[in-house]
């Protein structure tokens, strides 16, 4: 197995990875809104994972563009248009992302969110193009089209399908990751382990020491 092959599989293993952690928060998420007697065994999970959503996110985003530049830099895929429009989105995420990781900034989220909402929806046309659900456009170049992929693994994953597991992936940790600081900020007042919003773990105010009560001298008659 060359190492184009042993990259289609690693990737290939990642993408059926990542719909898979899609799928079951989407369902678990509309079970959680549906059956209230659901929602504990919701929120503990949202406890467990939502402080190392957005570094997870992270990882997806930096992984995703260093599959991407391995593709075309190694193994000499060249992208197509819709391929770099999709990078487009994806690299900046890698970025924001980190970036917001080392500031600590809750808002990092806000500021992926538009990559992710354009991202996603372009890599799902792009790979219905590739399935034949849309003509190519006029657009793309005839010695790179972007209705034929470079390689297809399991009948129907492709580079396209794999960018767009990667969004949803992401925009399902950003999502997480808000969840978990709305939670943690509500619980601050009451713990003061909880971290608002953006912080994660940190004290939501400063602990402030009682001041005593002033000695009063009784009055003698």
């Amino acid at each position: 197995m060359d190492t184009v092959d042993l990259a289609n599989t690693f990737f290939t293993l990642c993408t059926l990875l990542a719909n898979a952690v899609v799928a079951v928060a989407l369902v678990g998420g509309v079970l959680a809104w549906a059956v209230p007697a659901l929602r504990p065994a919701a929120a503990r999970v949202v406890d467990a994972v939502g402080p190392s959503a957005r570094g997870l996110a992270a990882t997806v985003a930096v992984a995703a563009t260093l599959g991407s530049l391995y593709y075309s830099e190694i193994a000499d895929f060249v992208p197509c248009r819709l391929c770099w429009f999709q990078r487009i989105c994806m690299y900046p995420l890698a970025v924001v992302l980190i970036v917001g990781l080392v500031l600590r900034d809750a808002r990092a989220r806000w500021y992926a969110a538009p990559f992710v909402v354009v991202g996603a929806p372009l890599a799902l046309y792009h790979w219905l193009m590739e399935r034949g659900v849309f003509a190519e456009s006029t657009a793309c170049s005839a010695t790179v089209p972007c209705a034929v992929p470079w390689f297809e693994e399991l009948g129907y994953v492709t580079l396209a399908f794999m960018a767009m597991s990667g969004f949803l992936l992401i925009g399902t940790l950003l999502v997480v990751d808000g969840i978990w600081d709305r939670r943690a900020s509500a619980a601050a007042p009451d713990s003061p382990g909880a971290g608002p919003a953006g912080d994660h773990g940190e004290p939501a105010h400063p602990p402030t020491t009682p001041i005593p009560p002033t000695p009063t001298t009784e009055r003698t008659r």
